[in-house]
């Protein structure tokens, strides 16, 4: 069973930037998609960014879509999420995925990490 661990979370000024890590156990990571997804208190857990096996084709929801940035480092089983002009709204506990697919659908991510929280507030 693969085990991901994320870092990077912290409180954060409007406006300001953030570098999430995912770092991630096992010989196969470089066979999945990875995938970043967040959830606020009172609400559903919703998608933010994918990115498949060879680090193309990232995929962003419409919210973050221009300020994050998706990346991997197969090297080093390590797939990043950097955030930058952070608004109130992405006042979120952030989660790490690993899917088979190229998907943004959460049921279709097995694996998942701890998460890590990201406060942005003045």
């Amino acid at each position: 069973q693969v085990q991901l661990v994320e870092s990077g979370g912290g409180l954060v000024q409007p406006g300001g930037s953030l570098r999430l890590s995912c770092a991630a156990s096992g010989r196969t990571f470089s066979s999945y998609s990875m995938g970043w997804f967040r959830q606020a208190p009172g609400k559903e857990r919703e998608f933010v960014a994918v990115i498949n096996r060879s680090g193309g084709t990232p995929y962003y929801a419409d919210s973050v879509k221009g300020r994050f940035t998706v990346s991997r480092d197969n090297a080093k089983n390590t797939v990043y999420l950097q955030m930058n002009s952070l608004k109130p709204e992405d006042t979120a506990v952030y989660y790490c995925a690993q899917s088979g697919r190229f998907t943004t659908a959460p049921t279709a991510f097995g694996s998942w990490g701890q998460g890590t929280q990201v406060i942005v507030s003045s």
